[in-house]
This record gives structure tokens, C-alpha cells and sequence, in this order.
């Protein structure tokens, strides 16, 4: 019989090392593929809601309506939206546009406009009502 080699222990420590540093490998692998499972997302699972955070839309300044006001500008998308706003007169344009794009109080509008804080609100709420009723118009019945 021959003698084991010399070596033959040697090889035996360098082979149970190469498949205990593959073992652990594995496991560093799999638990790294289960916490990117865990934390991403597939898309066909993502709501509308979820669709729009992640997603950009190209405005153009011929794609929508603009009305201005004391150097601020309102961009309106919708034609039917426009078409009411622009139906109204221009101080009440301006309200509602002091209101919603620089997000001033009805005392701050009336300052610039030169009216006092009640009469901005009367003309704020109303003018809101009559494009409400505008607007009720041009929707589908029970819509």
C-alpha cells in the first residue's frame, strides 16, 4: 500500500476552506436578495397615485392658458376651465389670482388692489360660486 502524501492533509484544509468562504457566500447572497425583494417594488404593482410621483410631464406654454396678474402668472390646463375664467372681469381675475398662485390673504389682496379686506372676500366667494355653476354646466349629468 502506498503512504498518503504529506500534502494530502493540506489539501483537505484549503478545500474545506474554499466551501465554507463559497457557503458563506451563498448566504450573504441570498439574505441580500431577500432584503432588495423586501424593499423594491415591481411595477405593475404601483398605483396611478404612485405612477404620477415617479413620472414627469412636458408642459409647453402653447399647451395651456395663461392670465395674469400683477406680474404673476396662472397657467390653466383645461379649455373648458379657461374659457369660464376668462369670462370674468379682470379685478376678480386678479383675486383669484393673488389668492391661488401667491397664496395671499384677502387683506394682502386688498392692499394691492386697493379695497378693504371684506369687499376681496365678497367678490373672492361669489366669483368662485358663479364658476362653480360654470363649470356644473358643462358637466355630464350626475357627474
Amino acid at each position: 500500500m502506498e503512504a498518503i502524501p504529506h500534502k494530502y492533509g493540506e489539501w483537505g484544509q484549503f478545500d474545506r476552506y474554499c466551501k465554507l468562504v463559497l457557503y458563506h457566500e451563498a448566504i450573504d447572497y441570498l439574505r441580500e436578495m431577500k432584503c432588495r425583494r423586501d424593499r423594491e417594488v415591481s411595477l405593475d404593482a404601483l398605483s396611478p397615485a404612485d405612477w404620477d410621483k415617479l413620472s414627469t410631464v412636458d408642459r409647453y406654454s402653447c399647451d395651456s392658458f395663461t392670465f395674469s396678474s400683477h406680474g404673476y402668472d396662472l397657467h390653466i390646463d383645461n379649455e373648458l376651465v379657461a374659457e369660464a375664467f376668462a369670462s370674468l372681469p379682470k379685478d376678480e381675475q386678479s383675486i383669484l389670482i393673488l389668492r391661488f398662485v401667491l397664496d395671499l390673504t384677502d387683506e394682502e389682496i386688498g392692499r394691492l388692489m386697493g379695497m378693504s379686506r371684506s369687499a376681496v372676500q365678497r367678490h373672492r366667494t361669489s366669483t368662485l360660486k358663479d364658476l362653480r355653476v360654470k363649470l356644473m354646466a358643462f358637466m355630464p349629468e350626475g357627474g
